[in-house]
């Protein structure tokens, strides 16, 4: 491969990966699911179910409310106890479905193998993708089919496959590519084929020798290639990611697609293949339970719907309160202030923080450090953008590119004053978003 680029900015902080040497363990049935019926990027559900209704393991119990939409199955065989609402990761009261489990764990077959899918159509491999539910396993929870359904004036011809796991405390992808590297490769041969493209490189991190030993190992036998990438975060972000492993620069406002360019994380290429290659919808994913009160931190394999006190106990409850539980790492996950939380597709990691860990503060204004400027992989100016926030120039920060934010932190993480640069631009974002919609319903 040619010499890596390096993206502007970006920050190392401190690594506390300690379950990186934990192998992956199956959670046991439980006797409730609570399952949010919204756990996708775009449109929600319709739910499909009512009280009483029985259930089997995998069934569609929610369909999806539109094209950019994903399907909700039942995590295992039971009765429908309730069509409710729940507490969402994000802090909303969010529509649910309440399942009582049989116990048998009886799977649907709605969904039969394709044994032949090296001759099928993509057309009908992407159908399966739909069928299954499958977003995009690295937090983003995008729709899957969707991604894999570029414009025919965007023809791809580089599929990159995200193993970064950049994060400093999740360790799921890691131990994925170790324990089952050759469902991780089909899945992204399948990819390969619906795309079209035939050049396939994955990237990871140096932090993670062993992966990269096994996994280029195996992918040189399929002619893909394995990136060994510097350890810097947010070196997982896709526009990143994509500038580091081929030099190419996703341009501003701009897609992957616009250079040819699709990302995939190593969970969503290894839930394609048990799609297609097993029928398995998404109804499951690996979540790393980590954190100083954990008391046995580990990688679960957690079915959705499974609500946070669960697997807490899985991982043997904690030493003492924690001041602070994280969904997701400790750069872009969000403090979930209740028990009953239910995991979904999306949740990579469970991080318990205590209060040496944590700290109150407030605010003060900015200071014109530069220091944001500096970490920003975007190459946008955040303390600025704050300010005309601050003030509520969404103009101004829509046009200072206020939407090309990911939404990293490293801006916040490196801010002296700590200003809550994040949050800003979030809220900066929304704005122009409904400011967009709006003028187009005139």
């Amino acid at each position: 491969m040619p010499k890596q680029a390096k993206f502007h900015g970006g920050i190392h902080p401190p690594e506390a990966k300690v379950t990186g040497a934990f192998e992956i363990q199956t959670a046991p049935l439980l006797e409730t699911y609570v399952v949010p019926l919204q756990q996708h990027i775009g449109a929600p559900c319709n739910v499909l179910v009512k009280k009483k209704d029985t259930v089997r393991r995998g069934q569609l119990i929610a369909e999806p409310g539109g094209f950019v939409s994903a399907g909700i199955h039942a995590p295992t065989s039971g009765t429908i106890s309730a069509v409710t609402t729940c507490t969402g990761p994000a802090g909303a009261s969010v529509p649910a479905v309440e399942l009582t489990s049989d116990g048998d764990d009886t799977p649907d077959d709605t969904l039969t193998p394709m044994d032949d899918w090296q001759n099928s159509a993509p057309d009908d491999l992407k159908k399966r993708i739909a069928d299954a539910g499958i977003v995009g396993m690295g937090g983003a929870a995008f729709p899957t089919h969707v991604k894999l359904s570029p414009p025919p004036a965007k023809p791809i011809d580089l599929l990159v496959i995200n193993g970064v796991e950049c994060e400093p405390c999740l360790t799921a992808d890691h131990r994925l590519m170790l324990e089952d590297p050759d469902k991780v490769l089909t899945g992204t041969q399948i990819i390969a084929r619906i795309l079209g493209c035939k050049k396939v490189i994955i990237g990871i991190e140096n932090n993670k020798p062993d992966a990269i030993e096994l996994m280029q190992t195996k992918a040189e036998k399929l002619e893909m290639e394995v990136a060994p990438l510097k350890v810097r975060y947010p070196q997982g972000a896709e526009k990143q990611l994509i500038y580091a492993v081929s030099g190419r620069r996703v341009p501003t406002g701009g897609l992957p697609m616009d250079v040819g360019a699709v990302v995939q994380n190593v969970g969503t290429a290894a839930a394609v293949a048990e799609a297609v290659l097993d029928g398995k919808p998404l109804y499951e994913r690996i979540t790393t339970i980590t954190g100083t009160p954990v008391v046995k931190p580990g990688n679960w394999r957690l079915r959705v719907g499974t609500p946070l006190e669960a697997a807490l106990t899985l991982a043997k409850g904690v030493h003492n309160d924690p001041a602070k539980i994280i969904f997701g790492g400790p750069m872009m996950g969000l403090a979930v202030y209740s028990l009953d939380v239910p995991i979904i597709k999306s949740t990579s990691g469970i991080l318990l923080l205590n209060s040496d860990e944590t700290s109150e503060f407030t605010s003060g204004p900015c200071i014109g450090c530069g220091q944001c400027v500096d970490v920003c992989p975007m190459n946008i100016m955040p303390g600025t953008l704050s300010v005309q926030i601050e003030n509520e120039r969404f103009d101004l920060a829509e046009a200072w590119h206020a939407m090309d934010c990911i939404e990293c932190g490293c801006c916040a993480y490196m801010c002296p004053t700590y200003r809550p640069l994040v949050h800003h631009l979030k809220r900066a974002k929304a704005e122009i978003v409904a400011r967009r919609k709006a003028e187009q319903n005139k």
